[in-house]
């Protein structure tokens, strides 16, 4: 059974200390797919077939020349699969649907004299149109490889990559959610929408090493904006520590916008011990966008007005907490969870989860699945349940809950 953890990352690849006689090149992937119920929903219930409930399915092509002198060069291709339609994006089960804060948060943040009026709720219903068919969703742009695509220098100081790579914040929040990111449980699930982590970037230069225990990462993304350095860049870095039973692990994400303010931030704290047959995990993020990144092209005829008032809007200053413990025995794995999103602006949009994961190995690269994850959406909160490969959009309304029931099969090759 495949297993997401840090070390299973692009940074895997870059800082493996084995010499390879000749040139390799890997085809690899993960298929996944199952039933899927969710509750909650404007139309009721969702029950269908979904790609991804425990790991997003996907197939890549991994490469290695050992070009001597302690050197390889290296690559990463990775692609993105829908394995119940074929394609390459989806939609959360909720569709384009945004959650009912915003247009709320919106016409609050207006001019007095504007406030509830048809043009300002005319527009609102237009922008929020706009953003929910072109923003929600994943790889909604069609990129062939969405997931990773970098090259990069193993050497005997560090690997140097760059390309389309995961961010230093999120593999340590990968590395210390004991669902490791996998199913409707995972940490990262109740923070999804707006997004509380930028999971991949592209246009990165990473530096790693691997050494006695330690792992460490540092990133810069170029924003690429013609005329400004600081218009969409983004700086992280982190450090990982294995000891004998026992890992611990930081990890810091900051971007800017595109307008060159500073936007998304994170900060992650995670550990994990051996207790009994199995391991308890621990993590702890803050979440900080005073100024959201990516609204500036749903504002061309509204003007600056609107603008404004949806940047308040999309805004997030919250607490993201997981506590869970995984046990493997044989052929089974259980993994039970608590997750809380603490909001803490004025709107309160908290959310918790919880549930257990069962999975049972047919084989080293078969297994079966089962999913029970319940979320409890409190004050303005409106999350809905997604899955490793896609997202679960929102609730029918603010502060109502929702179970997510899965069943799925999951290969890897």
């Amino acid at each position: 059974m495949k297993k997401l953890t840090l070390i299973a990352t692009a940074v895997m690849g870059l800082l493996s200390t084995s010499v390879m006689a000749q040139s390799t090149v890997t085809l690899y992937g993960l298929v996944d797919a199952g039933y899927n119920h969710v509750s909650g929903l404007r139309n009721g219930s969702f029950n269908g077939l979904a790609s991804g409930i425990m790991e997003g399915s996907r197939f890549g092509l991994r490469g290695t020349e050992d070009i001597g002198g302690g050197y390889k060069a290296i690559f990463t291709l990775e692609n993105r699969l829908e394995l119940d339609t074929g394609s390459v994006t989806n939609r959360p089960n909720s569709g384009t649907q945004v959650p009912d804060r915003i247009g709320t948060s919106v016409n609050d943040n207006l001019p007095v004299g504007l406030r509830g009026t048809p043009l300002a709720l005319g527009t609102i219903t237009a922008i929020n149109t706009a953003i929910g068919t072109n923003a929600f969703g994943v790889n909604l742009s069609g990129n062939l490889f969405d997931r990773q695509a970098f090259a990069g220098l193993v050497t005997p100081f560090g690997a140097f990559t760059l390309g389309r790579q995961y961010t230093p914040g999120y593999l340590v929040s990968a590395a210390f959610d004991a669902s490791q990111t996998q199913s409707s449980l995972a940490a990262g699930q109740v923070a999804s929408l707006p997004a509380a982590f930028d999971i991949r970037l592209s246009n990165t230069v990473q530096y790693g090493i691997q050494t006695s225990g330690v792992t460490a990462t540092l990133m810069y993304g170029a924003g690429e904006v013609p005329g400004t350095s600081s218009a969409g860049r983004f700086m992280g870095a982190m450090a990982m520590y294995k000891g004998d039973g026992f890992s611990v692990g930081f990890g810091h994400n900051a971007k800017w916008n595109e307008f060159g303010q500073k936007s998304l931030t994170n900060n992650v704290l995670g550990a994990n011990v051996t207790i009994g047959p199995g391991a308890l995990y621990g993590m702890y993020a803050t979440i900080r966008d005073d100024n959201p990144s990516g609204l500036s092209p749903f504002f061309v005829t509204a003007g600056p007005v609107f603008q404004s008032a949806y940047n308040a809007a999309f805004r997030q200053d919250a607490k993201l907490m997981h506590i869970g413990y995984r046990l493997t025995s044989g052929v089974h794995t259980i993994v039970t969870a608590f997750n809380r999103l603490d909001d803490k602006r004025a709107v309160n949009a908290d959310t918790d989860s919880y549930g257990v994961t069962y999975t049972y190995a047919l084989s080293k690269r078969t297994n079966l699945n089962a999913v029970l994850t319940r979320f409890n959406n409190k004050g303005a909160g409106q999350v809905a349940p997604g899955g490793n490969g896609f997202l679960g959009g929102v609730t029918a309304s603010a502060g109502a809950d929702s179970t997510n029931v899965a069943f799925g099969i999951r290969h890897t090759f």
